[in-house]
């Protein structure tokens, strides 16, 4: 299975949008499953439904983080790479959705629908969200960017 179905299932079985971009990433992490949906627990629907970054994006960032990011707090030079490569991962998600922000990928206006109550996974909600494909894309990205290396 590929890390864009590995995504997608976790989405359709419940985990928020970030959870289910870390989750599609356990084994290469080294991480069980627990310990990512807690990692990944906050970021969903924009950070708490805050409606910001969206979570596919921020599950995204936190794989890559983990995968290939920079753990020397004196090298500023790893931290510009690696600042340059989260850029061109979102800069790539934006180019193919349109934003990286959750209220503008749904088409919400500023506090709209950002109450802390989680909508029901129907099959209403899976009809009316593009976020699966969001979830899908960010794996994608990832795979692309990882491999690249």
């Amino acid at each position: 299975m590929t890390h864009e179905e590995k995504a997608l299932q976790a989405f359709q079985n419940g985990a928020n949008c970030a959870q289910a971009v870390v989750l599609a990433y356990c084994s290469e992490l080294g991480m069980d499953e627990k310990t990512a949906c807690r990692l990944a627990s906050s970021f969903g629907g924009g950070i708490g439904r805050l409606r910001e970054v969206c979570g596919a994006v921020s599950g995204m960032m936190m794989v890559y983080g983990l995968l290939r990011g920079y753990d020397d707090l004196q090298d500023p030079e790893a931290k510009k790479a690696h600042y340059a490569n989260v850029q061109a991962l979102a800069s790539r998600f934006r180019e193919e959705n349109g934003s990286i922000i959750c209220r503008e990928l749904l088409d919400l206006h500023k506090d709209e629908n950002s109450d802390p109550n989680p909508t029901p996974r129907d099959a209403k909600f899976f009809h009316s969200r593009p976020c699966m494909g969001f979830v899908q894309c960010a794996a994608r990205i990832l795979d692309d960017a990882l491999n690249a290396k």
